[in-house]
């Protein structure tokens, strides 16, 4: 298991200066936005914009603070997305553009390479087990402390499990949320 703690997550500006992208993993190790096969990232998003296109990619989104957010896809589908909205797949090539339904939110970004990788996400929020036979588990806790397998993650704090089979969690405080990210290679 590899820890990342929140504090060495790397912060990045966007260009258009509307927020910032947190990332939190991503393979290969050092690889750039065109070259990824899976990224996970946090974003600050601060105004309404269009969402940047990666050709090829699968992207799911979950948000994590603030009222909401919706997905406008030029081709006429619009989903509104809250903190009590389950993680929203689309693909990352679509055009779209978000709309803050009230001021800035935070978002968790899950994305993978179509053909290389495929991915899926459950938010947890009780003390439990997982299960995970290939592959990937990535664990980022948004609230209250968990210890997976022994391990401490306090929140904003991630762990990367390469095949772990059953996954223990135990988790302390009141409000705990955490997001499940299972990462599975195409054969």
């Amino acid at each position: 298991m590899r820890i990342i703690r929140a504090a060495d997550c790397l912060v990045m500006p966007w260009k258009n200066g509307a927020g910032t992208t947190t990332e939190i993993a991503v393979a290969p190790e050092g690889a750039s936005l065109s070259d990824f096969d899976w990224r996970i990232s946090m974003a600050h998003v601060g105004q309404d914009g269009p969402f940047s296109s990666f050709p090829g990619i699968d992207r799911t989104l979950s948000v994590l603070t603030g009222a909401g957010i919706t997905l406008a896809f030029r081709d006429g589908e619009r989903i509104r997305l809250d903190r009590t909205s389950a993680p929203c797949p689309f693909a990352a090539d679509r055009a779209v553009d978000g709309l803050l339904v009230e001021g800035p939110i935070d978002d968790l970004n899950v994305m993978s390479r179509r053909g290389r990788w495929r991915h899926w996400i459950e938010r947890v929020s009780d003390a439990g087990s997982l299960n995970a036979t290939e592959g990937l588990l990535v664990l980022v806790a948004r609230k209250g402390d968990w210890q997976v397998n022994g391990a401490e993650l306090t929140a904003g704090d991630s762990a990367i499990l390469d095949a772990p089979g059953r996954v223990e969690l135990v988790v302390s405080g009141d409000e705990a949320e955490l997001y499940a990210v299972w990462l599975v290679p195409e054969r």
